[in-house]
């Protein structure tokens, strides 16, 4: 049958109520499946975990509204922190395991956090060792009495596995503390969260070069999830592969929350996305879900033993973060077999899912465009400039309005009122058309913005940092078009007199202070930018010249 219209029965819940209600009804099924870990958890299992985990938090002195910082890859212990937050109504600050001190250090200062979680190592890099290189009071403190000159409210720093340094503590050391807490100190925390309350900052590039919080209610997360299901007509019976990231809404919303709201199995292939175990988990543990954006369906589709897996079981799934290729939708459903396959589109400041197609609507629609709003959910396409709503076939800014859209950002009032306008109208800064059925077409974005390989990217961020160089005097980020990515970035720099420098040069200090996907793949030393007659660099006109200098083609996109 149906759920499109089914009612949310989580509406007046906290997540730790939802869950709750979950665990009694459908304890001994599939929780979560780390195949990486060997860890397979039943609900009732999973319950067990989170509660350990909140008396380890009341124990630390976590309390309602406190903020609390994970820094980790997809590993079982970010999961349990998602719920055990949410629990006694703390606020969970997620970020980007890719992040380097650069930004690492903005994200700690500005969130206020009181404790941070984080695991040691994960390929390249030493967690641990960024931290220590921005917050060097660590190394001479004591758990829980960290004083730190550039982060006043951080007390402690708790690491999720292996080494653990100085001035930090394991997190069996944080669930050792806890089991000195009384039940009846949980059950006390327990009763305060309220729905509307924010229980997590999710960070969001912003235009004027550094990522903002969006802060998000536990209403906001269980209605979006609750419905983002409903559309793939999710139930206790089916089991969600989560290759996407935990730390971005895609996976600890669409993923972990959806499949807790639906007694759902999670199965986690590899603590970040691998195609290779991503196809062998969904043949392993015969996923019938599968999450990704464009490139990692891209990924897997082209993978040498994409043939030799078993993926019959597949049903449905999403794919969403950055516009679809037309001819992988048609091979994710034709080839994978996933043939009730989703898209959705949205953006973190609407937690995230504004509009998707239905698990039954036809092809055609689920490839030409991103469905129809979230029941609750309002949407209309405005003109940028004068305001005034648009009707059907018109390209305009999208707005959004009702339970998807954020309490606002962190610390920023002025940064908050130009988001959300005085009739709680989230203007997303995105190009729309509305088609006479009634679904919309994302047709392109008026804010700076790249979307490499489902990452929003804001060049003004790269910029900034670019300018740290010695040797920079002016910087143009912009994206231009990529087969696999979808887009790519390309900087043009401009050097101070006098001053050198080389292309793989700037490329290698990019490495060095940002994350690797805003490395800009393509860099060109110049010694002029093209320019309106006020000095505003135009860059439409670098990217239409990159594109033909490097003989690039626009994709086809849905």
């Amino acid at each position: 049958m149906s759920q499109k219209n089914a009612e949310p029965w989580v509406e007046g819940l906290t997540i730790g109520q939802a869950l709750a209600q979950t665990v009694e009804r459908y304890g001994d099924r599939d929780a979560a499946v780390f195949d990486a870990d060997g860890i397979h958890w039943s609900y009732r299992e999973f319950d067990r975990q989170v509660y350990e985990a909140a008396k380890g938090l009341i124990a630390m002195g976590i309390e309602r509204g406190d903020h609390v910082a994970i820094w980790a890859t997809n590993v079982p212990q970010w999961l349990v922190l998602q719920f055990a937050t949410a629990r006694i109504g703390a606020v969970l600050v997620t970020i980007n395991p890719a992040y380097r001190p650069f930004e690492l250090k903005y994200v700690l200062a500005q969130s206020d956090v009181k404790a941070l979680f984080l695991i040691d190592q994960f390929k390249s890099s030493d967690y641990f060792a960024m931290l220590a290189s921005v917050c060097p009071e660590m190394v001479h403190a004591i758990p829980g009495e960290l004083h730190a000159k550039e982060f006043p409210k951080l007390r402690w720093v708790i690491g999720l596995r292996g080494r653990t340094p100085t001035g930090s503590m394991t997190w069996n050391d944080m669930l050792e503390r806890g089991r000195e807490i009384d039940v009846a100190d949980l059950r006390d925390a327990e009763k305060l969260p309220k729905p509307t309350e924010p229980i997590n900052i999710q960070y969001t590039s912003g235009t004027t070069g550094f990522p903002k919080a969006a802060m998000l209610t536990h209403r906001n997360l269980l209605l979006n999830a609750f419905y983002v299901g409903s559309r793939q007509r999710m139930s206790h019976e089916d089991r969600i592969c989560i290759p996407v990231p935990f730390y971005h809404c895609f996976g600890c919303v669409m993923g972990t929350l959806c499949a807790a709201v639906y007694g759902a199995a999670m199965i986690i292939p590899a603590e970040s996305f691998d195609p290779q175990a991503t196809l062998r988990a969904i043949e392993k543990h015969k996923a019938t879900v599968i999450y990704g954006v464009p490139t990692m369906f891209i990924a897997q589709l082209q993978h040498e033993e994409f043939k030799q897996r078993e993926l019959s079981t597949l049903r449905t799934g999403i794919m969403a973060g950055s516009p679809c290729p037309i001819e992988i939708m048609r091979q994710v459903v034709n080839q994978m077999g996933a043939s009730e396959v989703t898209i959705a589109y949205g953006q973190t400041e609407a937690s995230p899912v504004v509009t998707q197609t239905a698990f039954d609507d036809p092809l055609e629609l689920r490839v030409e465009s991103v469905g129809k709003p979230l029941p609750g959910v309002e949407v209309k396409v405005i003109d940028p400039q004068t305001g005034e709503d648009l009707g059907d076939d018109q390209q305009g800014e999208l707005c959004t309005r009702g339970h998807v859209v954020m309490c606002g950002y962190y610390n920023d009032e002025e940064a908050t009122a130009q988001a959300i306008d005085q009739d709680g109208w989230l203007h997303t800064g995105d190009l729309a058309v509305r088609l006479s059925n009634g679904y919309y077409r994302i047709t392109g974005r008026i804010k700076d913005m790249v979307i490499r390989g489902g990452e929003n990217i804001y060049p003004r961020e790269i910029e900034e940092f670019l300018f740290t160089h010695e040797a920079i005097e002016q910087a143009a980020v912009v994206g231009v078009p990529d087969p696999k990515f979808v887009e790519e970035l390309c900087a043009w720099v401009k050097l101070k007199t006098g001053a050198t420098a080389t292309e793989e040069g700037i490329r290698e200090f990019c490495h060095s202070g940002l994350a690797h996907y805003k490395v800009p793949r393509y860099v060109r030393l110049v010694n002029e930018f093209p320019q309106t007659i006020t000095g505003k660099i135009q860059k439409f006109k670098i990217r239409e010249q990159m594109i033909d200098e490097l003989g690039l083609t626009e994709s086809e996109t849905a």
